[in-house]
Order: structure tokens, then C-alpha cells, then sequence
């Protein structure tokens, strides 16, 4: 088909770069800036594309320990992040047959709405235990996320792009 990107093979991810990016997601998440409006959850960015892309390596356990850590630095209600990870990385898993057939732009829209629902999960919980709600403000954070969804996508499939013998005669 003429206009369509020629589809790579890519090499297998290793686990210890799986390790890697949560721990820089988790990272960034602590990060001043993450209170501003707007800031995204890469913790919750990078659990979707590796509940996507690697299903069998990163499950609905990762998302869990991820979320108590996001529990403990927020001094949130111990389980909400966890809760909202959890389910995140269950849908994420569920789509991902579907969702990796899609260019990067659809796959964002994809994404959309299951960043939505981890962030409405919180809301819940978080206006259950103060009784108050926080406002529609912070979902700005879900947009944001899906516009870097390309971003993350370049550099968490970088490793697995290179070639493991340089051949000049070869496509892949």
C-alpha cells in the first residue's frame, strides 16, 4: 500500500529497561512540578504503553507496587493509586491486540480514555474519604499525557529499533 510507514521488527525489550523507565516515570512523577495543573501521571503514561506494547512483563502486580509508591509520596489514602493503576494496566492489557494495529495518532485516542477513567477512579476515591469535590481541572493532566503519547513511544521503542549487527545491505 502506497503512503503507508513500513512496519519494523523490533527487538526483544529487556526487562532491565522496562525497570529503567518505571523507575524515571516514578522519577519525573516526583518531581516539583508534578503538582502544577497539567502535569501528567508518567507513571500511569508509561504503565499503558508497557501494559500495550509488553503485556506479559508488565501486569496488573507492576501497576499495583506502582501505585502503593504513588500512595506513599502523595500521603494519599493507601490504595487509590494503586486502585486506579491497577485497572489502568487491566484495560491497557485488554486492548492491546487492538490498539498496536493503529498509528501512533489513533493509538493516543486509544489511551485517552483509559487515562480518563484513572483519573476519574481517583476522583472518586479522593471525594469518597473528604467529601469534596476537586473540580474537572486536574483531567487536563489526560490530555497533556496523550499529547506526549508519540513522545513516549519514540524513546521507549529506541532500544528495541537498533539493529543487533550493523549490515548496510539490510532494510531492517
Amino acid at each position: 500500500m502506497p503512503g503507508r510507514r513500513p512496519h519494523y521488527i523490533l527487538l526483544p525489550v529487556s526487562p532491565l529497561f522496562i525497570a529503567f523507565s518505571l523507575v524515571c516515570a516514578f522519577m519525573l512523577n516526583l518531581m516539583p512540578w508534578g503538582r502544577w495543573v497539567g502535569a501528567p501521571d508518567f507513571v500511569a503514561l508509561v504503565l499503558v504503553f508497557w501494559g500495550i506494547h509488553q503485556p506479559r512483563k508488565v501486569g496488573i502486580g507492576v501497576a499495583f507496587c506502582m501505585g502503593l509508591l504513588m500512595d506513599v509520596h502523595d500521603a494519599s489514602l493507601l490504595g487509590e493509586n494503586a486502585l486506579a493503576y491497577t485497572v489502568l494496566s487491566y484495560l491497557a492489557i485488554m486492548i492491546h491486540r487492538r490498539v498496536l494495529w493503529f498509528p501512533l495518532l489513533t493509538q493516543a485516542m486509544h489511551v485517552f480514555p483509559l487515562l480518563l477513567l484513572a483519573q476519574a477512579i481517583q476522583l472518586v476515591v479522593h471525594m469518597v474519604v473528604s467529601g469534596r469535590f476537586p473540580g474537572l481541572l486536574p483531567f487536563v493532566e489526560s490530555v497533556v499525557a496523550v499529547a506526549l503519547w508519540p513522545v513516549i513511544t519514540w524513546l521507549l521503542l529506541a532500544p528495541q529499533r537498533r539493529a543487533v549487527d550493523r549490515d548496510h545491505t539490510r532494510p531492517i
